[in-house]
C-alpha cells in the first residue's frame, strides 16, 4: 500500500503519545479537519491505527480517539553479550511478547554466535504470530552505524570487518538494524524513565567499559557511530606514579584497563587472590572481600575522572550505571559521584542524578525494540517497510 508523506507524519505523532481524537491531531500538526481525516483513513486502511476508545468532549456525543495498533507486526530482537544473548520477539510497541537467555562466547566469531541467536530467535516464533516487520541486534563493539559493520572490537575475535545484516540477510529479508550494546541500553533507560530523561549518559560496566549518550531524545551516534567509547579514552589512576597498564586495544592507560572488569581481575590476582574473570570478582564482592570492595571503590574513582569531561560537555541530566559490575552499588557510585562533583562544572552537576539502572537484564531488548520500530516506522521508511510485507 502506497500512503502518503503526511500519513507517516501523522503516524509518528500518534505513535509519540496516547491515543488522541481527530481534534487533538488536528491541534498537534496544524492540518485542517479534512487533511486530518484523510490521512486517519490512510492509516485505518493500511491497520496501523485503529479506533481505542472514545473522549470525552464539552459537549455533544464523544469524540473517537486513534492509537497505534501495535498487533500488526513483530519485532525479532537479540542483545548479544560477551557470554550470553537474550532474544525476544517483540510487538511493533517494543513490548516483549516472548524471551529467552542464548549462553554463548563472543570469541567464538559471527557464523557460530549468529547461528546460535537465529535458532533461539526461531524458537519464539509460533503459528498464527504477526509476520516479523524488522529484526535487530546490539553487540558489544563498535558499530559502523551505516552498515552495521563491525570494526577493530576487543573482545570480539573474528569479527573485525563483518557486516553483520549480509550474514543475517540470506535468512531474513526485512530491515536490519545494528547497534553497539550501550547505545542500545542507553536508550531503553531513556525509553523507560518516568519521567522521561531526554539527556542521560549510561555507563556500561562489565568485562569492559562503554557508555551510550542521548542527547535531546535522541541517540547520538556520531558521524560513523563511535561516540561514547569511554572506555578507550584516558584515565586518570588512583596511584599516579604507577606505570599505565597495557589495554586490551593495545594502548596504555585506558579507562577500561582500569576500571573494567577484566582489569579488576587482574589486580586482584596479582594481589593473590583467587581470581581468573569477572564472575570471580564478582563472587568475592559478593562475599564482602575488602580486596575486591576496595579496587571497584578505585574503579569508580578513574570511572569519574572520565565522566566528569562528559558531564560538563553533555550536561545530562543522569548518569545511569549498567552492566555486571553495577551490583557495586554504592561501592562503584561513591568514586564517581565524587569525582564528577569535584571536576564538573557546578552547572552541569547542579541537578545531576547519578544512579544504577533498575532494570539492567531488560534495557538492552528494550532499547534494541524501541530503535528499530522508529527506524522502520521512520515517515522516510514507512513505505519500504509496508512494501516489504
Amino acid at each position: 500500500m502506497q500512503l502518503s508523506p503526511q500519513a507517516g507524519d501523522l503516524l509518528r505523532v500518534i505513535r509519540s503519545g496516547a491515543p488522541r481524537t481527530r481534534a487533538e491531531l488536528g491541534d498537534l500538526t496544524g492540518w485542517a479537519r479534512v487533511t486530518v481525516n484523510a490521512r486517519i483513513d490512510e492509516l485505518l486502511d493500511a491497520r496501523l491505527v485503529r479506533p481505542m476508545g472514545a473522549a470525552n468532549g464539552a459537549r455533544g456525543r464523544p469524540a473517537g480517539r486513534f492509537g497505534f495498533d501495535a498487533s500488526q507486526g513483530t519485532l525479532l530482537i537479540a542483545d548479544v553479550g560477551a557470554s550470553a544473548a537474550r532474544v525476544a520477539r517483540c510487538d511493533l510497541n517494543g513490548t516483549v511478547l516472548a524471551q529467552d537467555t542464548v549462553p554463548l562466547f563472543i570469541g567464538d566469531g559471527p557464523d557460530t554466535v549468529l547461528g546460535l541467536v537465529i535458532d533461539r530467535l526461531e524458537s519464539l516464533r509460533a503459528p498464527g504470530d504477526a509476520p516479523a516487520w524488522g529484526l535487530g541486534m546490539s553487540l558489544p563493539g563498535p558499530i559502523e552505524i551505516s552498515t552495521g559493520r563491525v570494526v577493530s572490537p576487543p573482545i570480539m575475535t573474528g569479527w573485525n570487518g563483518i557486516a553483520v545484516p549480509e550474514l543475517l540477510r540470506p535468512r531474513y529479508d526485512l530491515p536490519i538494524l545494528i547497534l553497539n550494546d550501550s547505545d542500545a541500553m542507553a536508550w531503553g533507560e531513556h525509553v523507560r524513565s518516568v519521567p522521561r530523561a531526554d539527556d542521560l549518559l549510561l555507563v556500561k560496566v562489565g568485562t569492559g567499559v562503554g557508555a551510550g549518550i542521548v542527547a535531546n531524545g535522541r541517540i547520538v551516534y556520531g558521524a560513523q557511530g563511535a561516540a561514547g567509547d569511554l572506555g578507550h579514552t584516558v584515565g586518570h589512576p588512583v596511584h599516579p606514579r604507577e606505570a599505565p597498564p597495557l589495554c586490551r586495544c593495545g594502548k596504555t592507560g585506558c579507562i577500561e584497563a582500569y576500571a573494567g572488569g577484566w582489569a579488576i581481575a587482574r589486580d586482584l590476582a596479582a594481589d593473590g587472590a583467587a581470581v581468573t574473570g569477572l564472575n570471580d570478582v564478582l563472587r568475592l564482592l559478593q562475599a564482602g572481600d575488602p580486596r575486591a570492595i576496595q579496587r571497584i571503590r578505585e574503579a569508580g574513582r578513574v570511572l569519574g575522572s572520565g565522566l566528569a569531561l562528559a558531564v560538563s560537555l553533555l550536561n545530562p541530566s543522569e548518569i545511569v550505571v549498567a552492566g555486571q559490575l553495577a551490583v557495586a552499588g554504592e561501592h562503584l557510585l561513591s568514586g564517581i559521584r565524587e569525582h564528577v562533583a569535584a571536576n564538573s562544572l557546578p552547572l552541569a552537576t547542579r541537578d545531576l542524578r547519578i544512579r544504577t539502572s533498575d532494570s539492567p537484564n531488560e534495557v538492552g531488548v528494550t532499547g534494541v525494540a524501541h530503535a528499530l520500530a522508529d527506524w522502520i516506522l521512520a515517515p522516510e521508511h514507512l513505505a519500504a517497510t509496508l512494501a516489504r510485507l
